[in-house]
């Protein structure tokens, strides 16, 4: 039987790119056999040295988000990474069979520590703590992303380093990748994200998501109403994708191509069509603000179901490499 795992950073409120590439298929997945862990990975977003309510508050924010979004209890398991101790003692584990040249390649890696003026050893062994995530619960099915696919090799790697020193312990995780290509931020050339503020969030309200998307980059070569545009090189035609049936689809990109319509008449279909889609997560979202000891019952209850697979695993990993 299949088991799936996959996790988000509580590192800010979730937009729809997090949904449309990630999380979107983890509630589809609910449907298929198997069993499912989705977890808030809190301490990895220790590499970012968050203020520790700001950490608690956004891990408290994704829990809500995975409910809202249709995440169900009954059917997988929801947890917060902290809630299970195993995943650093698996992670230092691991650590031990991990070379650091392979780490050192990462591109994540050297992408962020750009970005920092501390490069920390969390940072640096972040694919390590992940590849404990996985084999924790001896996953083998796990829903990535394009970016995430080389640290998941990296783990496929320790796999094979670990079950030869210390024999058949871990399978090898294979990907599902998204469906969704690589969702773009609002400037059109980075991805979306919160800190570049270049985002929609998943609980945005009409008002906010048409104040966004009115000032969103379109095709470069629309500079003017009068001007015909190309609507693969817009990235707004891109998010049409999601939120728009193929008849209008096709409608609006003919109305570009020709200039029968302006930019601002096919972001506002486009925001239009959004507000309809995401109401029901905002809708769910305010109920569950009222009862916020809902969020605390799911992630006990996650723990405790992650946990018991944890502590199985770990009995065995140390057994096999010596300890206790």
């Amino acid at each position: 039987m299949d088991r799936i795992l996959s996790g988000i950073q509580p590192s800010g409120s979730v937009h729809i790119g997090n949904y449309l590439g990630a999380i979107k298929n983890w509630v589809e997945l609910q449907t298929k056999a198997g069993e499912r862990l989705y977890c808030i990975v809190d301490l990895h977003a220790l590499t970012q040295a968050p203020k520790p309510e700001e950490l608690r508050e956004n891990t408290r924010a994704i829990a809500l988000t995975f409910l809202a979004v249709g995440l169900d209890p009954a059917k997988s398991i929801l947890f917060r990474q902290s809630d299970v101790p195993e995943h650093s003692e698996l992670a230092w584990i691991l650590g031990c069979v991990t070379a650091m040249g392979d780490l050192s390649r990462m591109t994540q890696f050297k992408e962020k520590a750009d970005r920092q003026a501390l490069v920390n050893l969390g940072l640096f062994s972040y694919p390590v703590l992940m590849a404990a995530d996985i084999l924790l619960y001896r996953a083998n099915k796990i829903p990535v992303g394009e970016d995430q696919v080389q640290h998941l090799e990296l783990t496929r790697e320790i796999v094979r380093r670990f079950n030869a020193t210390y024999g058949d312990t871990f399978p090898e995780p294979l990907p599902i990748l998204s469906s969704a290509p690589r969702i773009l931020g609002l400037d059109g050339t980075k991805k979306m994200s919160k800190s570049l503020n270049n985002e929609i969030g998943l609980f945005e309200s009409p008002e906010e998501i048409w104040k966004k998307l009115s000032v969103a980059m379109t095709d470069p070569a629309r500079k003017r109403r009068s001007d015909p545009g190309e609507p693969t090189k817009c990235n707004v035609f891109t998010l049409h994708g999601f939120y728009t049936d193929e008849a209008k689809s096709a409608e609006l990109a003919t109305g570009c191509r020709t200039a029968a319509i302006g930019c601002l008449d096919c972001k506002k279909v486009l925001s239009d069509n959004m507000a309809v889609s995401l109401r029901p997560f905002r809708e769910r979202a305010a109920e569950l603000r009222k009862k916020p000891s809902t969020i605390d019952e799911v992630l006990a209850d996650g723990a405790k179901r992650a946990r018991k697979i944890a502590l199985e695993t770990m009995d065995l990993v140390r057994k096999r490499v010596g300890i206790r």
